[in-house]
């Protein structure tokens, strides 16, 4: 029965899922889709191309978020104008061609804007959203939300393959039959969110949580509260970025989202490392599938954990589990291989879970929205820095083995970063602000975990 319960979100819950899930999975198909697989075309040239310009579109994205996420009123608005923006530029992904072998200018600043807007909107706007309709479950809901992920990874690899030795040989239909149907679902995932969700649970006569307890006059009452509440946080970007806890626990975020992304570009190389070995999975598609279940599996299983026991001891997991795969993977035979790409999986599922419980966890409700905008972004700015260090430096120099060594110490880096970070003193950190602003002080953030 408990089990079952924790399955409860409500009708309008799950379409709130379903409308952050096809937005993530626009990101993965905006930028993962040319990185991972289209720069593998004659068009492109080297890889390390797409990865600099995707670095690139990423770290303008993080800009735009600490600047203006102070700013923003109204988050479903917000979402609103980032999905249209996202649709129009996947689109132009598709239809914008090459030329004369090699990719156009037009076409590459299509890819990068395509990359940064997608990011803002699913795992920044969209994001904000999740926090506020689930604050005590948003583990378990980044879970099953991030399945889109392992997911996108594996049907680009299985389905887009296909039309890719043509992309940009002259016929850009070719890349638009490659994407066509994933726009679609993102499109039907942002008709769904407009049409049925709002900013605040309350509004649309849901509740936090899906909690029924309440009556709808004490949920708006506290709605209304936090509100007004949200004007005034304590929690601005400088006092957020003073506390030595935000850094003990964003950098071990990045570092997981880093090497999720960042050997993820590499699968193809790293399948390929390992010659036959991989056939009995139907090579390089059957292994992407293999991730993808795993990818879900870890995913939903690390955000059980982060509801369970919260997201330090989630993330701690995490990347204990990449330390293992960096383990593995540096013995470079195809048994440990295969195992250490498994966990990879499970990992890379895990890792787009936590910049919203972090977030929602460890600080007040009324203070997520402004300290959401700090965690995301430099856990971001980390990660958008994969890519281009994996391809350009790790794999250039060192190979296959190389990427997993540095996977393995990235993840020994945050393991001790987990361990220094101490919820107590986020606490200290509150009292001391709210002291500073004449606002009254409460046990809210004890006790936790």
């Amino acid at each position: 029965m408990q089990q079952k319960k924790s399955y409860n979100f409500g009708f309008r819950g799950w379409l709130l899922i379903l409308w952050v899930a096809t937005g993530m999975f626009s990101y993965v198909v905006a930028g993962n889709y040319p990185l991972n697989i289209m720069s593998n075309a004659p068009a492109y040239g080297p890889s390390t191309t797409l990865s600099m310009v995707y670095t690139g579109a990423s770290i303008v994205g993080i800009i735009i978020q600490v600047i203006f996420s102070s700013k923003v009123r109204n988050w479903k608005k917000l979402s609103v104008i980032l999905g249209i923006a996202t649709l129009v530029f996947m689109v132009l992904e598709m239809v914008v061609p090459g030329g004369n072998g090699k990719a156009s200018i037009l076409w590459i600043i299509c890819f990068g804007i395509a990359t940064a807007i997608s990011a803002l909107y699913g795992t920044w706007a969209l994001s904000v959203l999740v926090g506020v309709w689930f604050p005590r479950r948003k583990g378990t809901v980044m879970g099953i939300i991030t399945f889109a992920f392992p997911i996108g990874n594996a049907l680009l690899g299985g389905f887009a393959g296909k039309f890719l030795p043509l992309a940009f040989g002259g016929d850009g239909m070719a890349a638009l039959k490659s994407l066509w149907p994933y726009v679609l679902v993102v499109l039907i995932g942002f008709i769904i969110g407009i049409a049925t969700i709002s900013e605040f649970p309350e509004q649309v006569g849901a509740f936090r949580d899906n909690d029924k307890s309440l009556t709808p006059e004490i949920a708006n009452k506290m709605m209304l509260e936090e509100i007004e509440n949200r004007k005034t946080t304590v929690w601005k970007t400088g006092h957020t970025m003073a506390s030595p806890d935000f850094w003990f626990i964003t950098i071990p975020m990045g570092l997981l989202l880093m090497f999720a992304v960042g050997a993820m570009t590499q699968s193809m190389a790293i399948i390929a490392s390992q010659g036959k070995a991989f056939d009995w999975t139907g090579g390089y598609t059957g292994v992407m599938y293999w991730i993808a279940g795993f990818g879900i599996i870890g995913s939903y299983v690390f955000g059980l954990l982060d509801t369970k026991l919260g997201t330090r001891m989630a993330v701690l997991l995490s990347h204990i589990c990449m330390l293992a795969s960096g383990i593995l993977g540096m013995l470079n035979n195809s048994t440990a291989m295969f195992i250490a790409l498994i966990l990879l999986a499970m990992f890379m599922g895990a890792s787009s879970n936590y910049t919203v419980s972090a977030a929602v966890q460890y600080w007040r409700i009324e203070d997520f929205p402004s300290v959401f905008s700090c965690v995301n972004p430099v856990a971001n700015l980390i990660n958008a820095f994969g890519p281009t260090i994996v391809a350009a430096l790790i794999a250039s120099k060192l190979g296959v083995t190389g990427v997993f060594m540095v996977t393995g110490i990235a993840a020994v880096i945050s393991i001790i970063c987990c361990l220094l970070f101490k919820p107590a003193r986020v606490k200290a950190y509150d009292d001391k602000y709210r002291a500073a602003a004449g606002k009254p002080l409460d046990d809210v953030l004890v006790g936790r975990k």
